[in-house]
């Protein structure tokens, strides 16, 4: 009897250990940490909620955030993915790196690829001085849509222009449609495999001056190998790496800070 009993006893301490070591990979190995969150777990949540991560996320900080407070809406979207569902936003920890960055520069003009859910415009956009502004290009539509309700009820709506489309075709208007002469900073957090190409685009399009900052998200996860090795073996950037860690986790990553030279 106690042998027979002891068979689902195991088969249940296997199935623990096997969750337990998932749980462990998931926090320590950043492609699977990826996989997890933003294949499986987002897809089946989205099912059973009908209803978008990006959406989730919008609703946790109208009910909770305080309209017209910048910080209080990244608090709450810190709050939010880091205790209930990862998401990719800059995060609490790289975004010092950006707050100072952008302290640094105090830019007129800043250019960011990649709103998402306008964690980082909103994070950008509360250090701009009076009269800057703030471009911020999305590519995905539903994430323009959740950006544009995220960046007004933060109230910082007059400092920051949304551009939904893509960023190849978005870079050459930005002279003539957005009336840019030159940025000042640039943040680069849209698709890894465009990072190089916009990179070159823009100074192609002669939007970068002496002394433009560029400062790109996520080099090690997911990597941007090729930006890397382009920006740092290009004489016309001089380039900063800052360690950090994958937004809320435990991973490593890091960004980059490269300083046009003309």
């Amino acid at each position: 009897m106690l042998e027979s009993s002891s068979v689902p006893l195991f088969i249940v301490f296997v199935l623990l250990f096997i969750l337990l070591l998932s749980v462990v990979l998931i926090r320590r190995n950043g492609t699977a940490a990826l996989i997890w969150n933003e294949v499986i777990r987002e897809k089946i949540t989205n099912f059973i909620m009908n209803q978008s991560k990006e959406q989730r996320i919008l609703n946790f900080v109208l009910q909770n955030a305080v309209r017209g407070d910048p910080c209080s809406v990244i608090d709450a979207i810190d709050t939010y993915c880091s205790q209930k569902e990862w998401a990719m936003n800059v995060g609490n920890e790289k975004g010092l790196i950006l707050d100072k960055t952008v302290e640094e520069i105090n830019p007129s003009v800043a250019l960011e690829l990649g709103t998402y859910c306008g964690y980082s415009a909103v994070r950008i956009a509360r250090l701009l001085k009076a009269g800057a502004r703030l471009l911020t290009v999305e590519f995905n539509p539903e994430f323009a849509a959740i950006a544009k309700q995220m960046i007004e009820f933060a109230g910082v709506q007059d400092k920051v222009t949304l551009i939904e489309g893509p960023s190849e075709e978005i870079i050459p208007q930005l002279k003539k449609k957005y009336e840019v002469d030159t940025l000042d900073f640039v943040f680069v957090d849209h698709w890894k495999d465009k990072y190089t190409p916009d990179t070159i685009l823009l100074q192609e399009c002669s939007l970068l001056r002496k002394g433009s900052v560029l400062l790109a998200d996520n080099i090690i996860v997911p990597g941007a190998p090729e930006f890397v090795n382009y920006i740092r073996n290009n004489p016309r950037f001089q380039c900063t790496n800052y360690p950090s860690h994958l937004e809320y986790m435990k991973v490593q990553d890091a960004m980059e800070k490269a300083v046009f030279l003309g």
